[in-house]
């Protein structure tokens, strides 16, 4: 057996051996404690926040139209006409982070592509239930977020 071959067999023994190793990882989903759970069984995280909060819109991602960030478990988007939403960040199906869709004005869940009104109604599952829709006020660049 030369060293070309030797290498080629251990090498796919070890591709055998890793792959189904490999596929389970990818299919795992994110879990949390809480005792809250949607129609699917799931259990997705809830907001961490326990009370209002404010962040600075003066910089950062929304300091501009259609951008967006995630903080205390809540998704807070600047719309392109310039309104805040904020709705719970994690998606009800499997407690993916959710992202915001400027162009469409909606929050979209990027594992199994749900889709959420800017209100958090959800449009397209298979997240079966809403994200938490929550109140904001913006006082010159402090916006405040209702818990």
């Amino acid at each position: 057996m030369t060293r070309k071959e030797f290498f080629s067999r251990v090498g796919f023994g070890a591709a055998t051996v890793l792959l189904p190793a490999c596929i389970a990882g990818m299919a795992v989903s994110c879990s949390s404690d809480d005792t809250n759970s949607d129609s699917s069984g799931t259990t997705p995280p809830t907001p961490s926040a326990s009370s209002n909060f404010t962040v600075d819109v003066s910089m950062g991602t929304l300091a501009k139209n259609g951008g967006f960030l995630v903080t205390q478990g809540i998704i807070i988007a600047r719309t392109n006409a310039g309104d805040f939403l904020a709705v719970s960040a994690a998606c009800p199906h499997e407690g993916v982070i959710v992202n915001y869709d400027e162009a469409g004005n909606k929050f979209v869940c990027p594992r199994h592509n749900s889709q959420f009104t800017s209100k958090g109604v959800v449009t397209i599952g298979p997240a079966a239930s809403n994200l938490k829709e929550y109140k904001t006020s913006l006082t010159g660049t402090a916006l405040t977020v209702f818990v």
